[in-house]
């Protein structure tokens, strides 16, 4: 039995179909048919070498839901479900070691320097051979936590779930929201429209958010959003407009993701006294900014929260809320394509013409 994938095998180049055996699975892994995969902003930056933890060849895609091909032998899911075949189930796409100094001591998994990622530095050179989503089929090993998917719910709504949600459920973990607190989100895109989702979820009263797309920033309108279109306003007006909502104060919390130079600099003085500076965007370096660190945060109190991936239970706080308002978060699928079609869902990513593409796979 073998798998079609398509692989990363030269950056700046066109992905390779190609076929790789499954191998017999060991106990506790389970193989997946990959139903949807989602084609992430990451993604793009490793397709042209932007991203140093990349290997190659490498078949990309971190954000998948499938349905459980086979299982040896008896496994849960993170929740205490038993897996079995026929399941539709999302999984943490990352797998840390449980044993280093971020493990162990400080607690924060996400910060494991022996991390594993599906899709990102896992290559497909070596058995398993099937390490990420732009695939027919993915290995998950013994130690990947693993989340079934009850009800009938469109698998490609689903991925984005597994990355920008549970980017955006993590930065929500650090910090204290509060009830009527305002929060402007710098950035419309996915990690943008979960931001807003989540902030409206822990009784913001209002949320901004600041962005170039008519298309994009409709969506956040939707879910309940006050937008302001960056081409149409100055850094001045933006700010002049948050001092007006807010009484003169500021936001409580900013959320950046947009993860582009300038934003920081804009949106730090966009906070009151004591408020809090989320950044999420940055997945690559992006340049330096330049912030005056006694006007701007040290006078202020102000909190700069930096936000490094995710953990299994931002997967899963990223799953229940989208699972409230499916129809909602279905809007951000603007492309789907085939398999074969994966470059082709590259390139509607890099030119920012999809909001959110995903590969289906029949």
């Amino acid at each position: 039995m073998k798998s079609k994938a398509m692989v990363l095998a030269a950056f700046n180049r066109p992905l390779e179909a190609r076929e790789f055996p499954i191998p017999k699975l060991e106990e506790g892994q389970v193989l997946v048919k990959i139903k949807a995969a989602g084609i992430c902003g990451s993604d793009v930056h490793m397709w042209k070498g932007e991203d140093p933890r990349t290997p190659l060849p490498i078949i990309l895609g971190h954000e998948g839901v499938g349905t459980v091909a086979d299982v040896k032998g008896k496994r849960n899911t993170a929740d205490g479900l038993q897996v079995n075949e026929g399941d539709l189930i999302l999984w943490n796409r990352g797998i840390s070691c449980g044993m280093c100094f971020a493990c162990k001591v400080l607690k924060e998994p996400s910060l494991c320097q022996n991390r594993k990622v599906y899709g990102i530095n896992m290559p497909c050179s070596r058995p398993p051979y099937l390490n990420g989503c732009y695939s027919e089929y993915i290995l998950l090993t013994a130690d990947t936590d693993i989340f079934r998917i009850l009800g009938d719910i469109d698998a490609a709504v689903m991925v984005s779930s597994s990355c920008s949600g549970a980017t955006i459920a993590h930065g929500f973990d650090m910090i204290n929201q509060k009830v009527g607190d305002t929060v402007v989100v710098q950035g419309p895109g996915p990690l943008g429209v979960y931001a807003v989702a989540f902030a409206k979820k822990l009784g913001a009263s209002k949320v901004v958010v600041i962005g170039g797309s008519p298309s994009r920033l409709g969506i956040c309108e939707e879910m309940g959003a006050i937008t302001l279109n960056r081409h149409e306003t100055t850094v001045d007006e933006r700010r002049e407009f948050i001092m007006d909502i807010t009484g003169g104060r500021g936001a409580d919390v900013v959320v950046e993701a947009v993860g582009s130079k300038g934003a920081v600099e804009e949106g730090i003085k966009l906070l009151r006294h004591s408020g809090v500076y989320l950044s999420t965007g940055f997945a690559q370096p992006a340049g330096m900014e330049q912030i005056d660190f006694y006007k701007d945060v040290v006078s202020k109190n102000i909190r700069i929260q930096g936000v490094w991936v995710s953990d299994t239970r931002h997967t899963w706080q990223a799953i229940n809320l989208m699972m409230e308002n499916p129809d909602a978060f279905s809007k951000i699928i603007t492309h789907r394509f085939s398999l074969d079609e994966a470059n082709d869902a590259l390139e509607v990513m890099a030119s920012r013409t999809a909001l959110k593409a995903v590969i289906e796979i029949q």
